[in-house]
């Protein structure tokens, strides 16, 4: 499987502390008998159907959580997992809602409390923030999705929810910068299940990753590009790629692009070419062979392993005069 850049930007990171380099580190300290006791309170409060103070107890356990792992672990042991997720069910409040979902979010970075948050079933309301709140609701709702996918068997569990992968897609179409990348990080996460890579093509992910290709403001390329080349070892993504015409974007990738770029487009190019002789013809046209040529002679291990099979695929297509089909770029 082609994987993102080394170079690129983490994916899914919580509320964690930023050093004065800007580097994320985790506070390991531990929690302190003031934090407990606040946790506590704050715990006990959530727990009663009364809302009133709940906000206050949401946002609190939320601020304590950027401050200490052992503040994670400290509110997990209080059993306040499976009631903070009952408050976002139930809860109407958006601000409520928000600081729900993020508190998930910072507690699901410890990985031992994954299955934990899962159990206490927190999909279905997840994805209702990630469809409706406001940006930075939407953007830690995809955030948490992505942590929570890490661990394989979740992913599936994810995906299920009809409304998930669409929710990611509609958020990396018109989310904010963060947004976009926060959706690509959970949409890749969630692909790696062979499952969820139809549901994502049919969610309509090909031609919105396809735009971030040539969109250099926006500094998404490499995690745009890593995504297609997941999808592309499905039927399904192979030819939404095709039917969306971007050889000519991946033609250029493998011409000129960071290394592990250029591996990704050969990958992707290699997938489309061996299953279509439209797309092999179209990609000689496209001058691809003399990209290749350098590909197969200076780019990492995989990729020239990926130029070189590309390579042989256009040598036995030499034969060719005309596209083999009716459709041509």
């Amino acid at each position: 499987m082609c994987s993102p850049g080394s170079g690129s930007e983490s994916f899914g990171e919580g509320e964690r502390k930023k050093s004065s380099t800007g580097e994320i580190t985790e506070v390991a300290m531990a929690a302190t008998d003031d934090d407990k006791g606040r946790i506590d309170i704050w715990v006990t409060n959530l727990a009663e159907s009364k809302k009133n103070g709940h906000k206050d107890a949401i946002w609190g356990l939320r601020s304590l959580t950027r401050e200490s792992s052992m503040n994670r672990d400290y509110i997990a042991h209080k059993g306040a997992i499976p009631v903070v997720v009952a408050v976002l069910k139930r809860s109407q409040d958006t601000e409520i809602r928000k600081h729900a979902v993020t508190l998930l979010f910072n507690l699901s970075i410890k990985a031992h409390l994954k299955d934990v948050i899962m159990a206490a079933g927190p999909v279905e309301p997840i994805v209702e923030v990630l469809k409706s709140g406001d940006n930075e609701a939407r953007e830690n709702a995809a955030a948490a999705l992505f942590s929570l996918s890490s661990k394989g068997q979740n992913r599936v569990l994810i995906g299920n929810h009809k409304e998930a992968i669409p929710a990611l897609v509609q958020l990396l179409i018109d989310g904010t910068r963060r947004g976009k990348l926060d959706a690509l990080n959970a949409i890749f996460d969630l692909s790696i299940s062979n499952e969820n890579k139809a549901k994502a093509v049919e969610a309509g992910v090909i031609p919105p990753l396809v735009r971030l290709l040539t969109d250099k403001d926006l500094n998404l390329i490499d995690q745009s590009l890593a995504t297609i080349a997941l999808l592309a070892v499905h039927h399904q993504g192979q030819a939404e790629i095709s039917r969306v015409n971007c050889l000519p974007i991946l033609v250029d990738l493998v011409a000129e692009s960071n290394a592990q770029n250029r591996e990704n487009a050969a990958c992707i190019l290699l997938e489309l070419c061996s299953n279509d002789p439209n797309n092999a013809y179209n990609a000689t046209k496209l001058g691809l062979a003399g990209a290749l040529g350098e590909l197969a002679s200076t780019g990492t291990a995989k990729a020239r392993r990926k130029a070189k099979k590309l390579l042989e695929i256009f040598r036995h297509a030499q034969h060719l005069t005309g596209p083999p089909g009716a459709r041509s770029i």
